[in-house]
């Protein structure tokens, strides 16, 4: 995702739930339990969805 995202030029925030108490709440929070969640403009995508992120971030 991280990759994806630096070669289509978006900016992102990477948050660790793996070491990071408080993103894994925060994902939690929000009903997921599993990765990744991309959220563009308050729009959620799980999972590695090429196709809704390219629609978002354009």
């Amino acid at each position: 995702m991280k990759e994806f995202l630096s070669r289509r030029g978006v900016p992102f925030t990477d948050k660790n739930v793996r070491e990071d108490p408080a993103a894994l709440e925060e994902l939690r929070a929000m009903g997921y339990s599993a990765v990744p969640v991309t959220i563009v403009d308050g729009q959620r995508i799980v999972g590695f969805d090429r196709e809704a992120i390219e629609r978002a971030t354009s």
